[in-house]
Formats: structure tokens, sequence, C-alpha cells
């Protein structure tokens, strides 16, 4: 069985080398598969280039979506540390 699930998280600080590396490490901990989006560019959770090459600012808008078995688990922990994290 397969599910998905997305969210939309304003950032409030810029997606740079720490968060990018604590959101890498967040998603390695799910069986789903994780992505992060900004504007139009599409990167895999678990790649720290991919997401900080997303170059996103704080005040922007990322969605995070995921399918699997932890679909919705994995949407709820990343877009909780990507709100949080400053």
């Amino acid at each position: 069985m397969s599910a998905s699930s997305e969210a939309t998280v304003v950032l409030p600080a810029d997606l740079h080398a720490r968060p990018a590396g604590a959101l890498v490490r967040a998603a390695a901990g799910f069986t789903s598969t994780v992505e992060i989006t900004a504007g139009e560019r599409r990167v895999n959770a678990r790649s720290v280039l991919g997401v900080m090459g997303l170059n996103a600012r704080a005040g922007s808008s990322v969605v995070v979506s995921a399918t699997g078995a932890d679909a919705a688990d994995a949407v709820s922990a990343l877009a909780a540390l990507l709100a949080e994290y400053e």
C-alpha cells in the first residue's frame, strides 16, 4: 500500500547547510520517497546538495511531499523541522 502527503511551509530562515543537513538526516529516517519543491525546482530530500541548491530564502514557501508507507509522518516531521529551524 502506498500513500502520499504534501505540506507547504514558509521558511523562517534561509535553507543553508545546517538546516539542509538536519532535513536530510530526518528524511533518512523514513522509508517514503520525500521531495522538497521551491519554485520550479524539485529535489530529493535525502540530498544535501540538492536541498541547498534550491536556494530557498527566509520568507519563501517550499512544498514537502512524500510517497510511501510512512508518507504522512515524513511530511509532518520535515515540515515541522523546516517551520521551526532558525
